[in-house]
């Protein structure tokens, strides 16, 4: 996703009545958590003194549980969504109190309005890895993060940082 993009995403989010997508949005680019682990996230997941978030081996892709620090943006969203939607059960939920399930045609109508094409939300995700890994953070930390049993899985954002390779052969000079 280029900034671009990001800038318009965030500006149709803002133009709609949808503040928990804005939030959803904001913190699958900021923590790397599947549309799934999101939408099940439940305020005791929190941990808002240590700024540490829990992803539950119940709602975890790989049956581990995760914990998440949370940077400064993805933990201020969470403050100011608090105060609008509460501090009990579900972080986003439904009128019924129940976790909200999805929400296709509305993504959709974000995507229409910021003029963006071919971009599902898995791939908010994939900007979040891919600009750790630019940020020369490490393959294992970023698999660790993102929750995959296998750096195989990882491997696929190690082009992002070429720069890695010369480093290291420097390092024997």
């Amino acid at each position: 996703m280029s900034k671009d993009e990001e800038r318009r995403l965030r500006e149709s989010l803002k133009a709609c009545d949808t503040a928990f997508l804005e939030v959803i949005v904001l913190l699958a680019i900021n923590t790397g958590m599947r549309k799934g682990e999101l939408l099940s996230l439940q305020w005791h997941d929190i941990n808002f003194d240590n700024k540490i978030l829990t992803v539950d081996f119940q709602n975890a892709k790989s049956g581990n549980t995760r914990h998440l620090p949370l940077n400064i943006k993805a933990f201020n969203e969470l403050i100011q969504w608090q105060k609008l939607s509460g501090n009990e059960g579900y972080v986003f939920k439904d009128r019924n109190n129940q976790p909200l399930k999805d929400f296709p045609s509305l993504w959709g109508v974000i995507l229409d309005e910021a003029n963006i094409a071919d971009f599902r939300f898995h791939d908010l995700r994939h900007h979040f890895a891919s600009k750790l890994v630019m940020a020369s953070v490490d393959l294992n930390t970023v698999r660790e993060l993102l929750g995959h049993s296998d750096l195989k899985m990882t491997l696929r954002y190690a082009h992002l940082a070429p720069e890695h390779k010369a480093a290291a052969v420097n390092l024997i000079c």
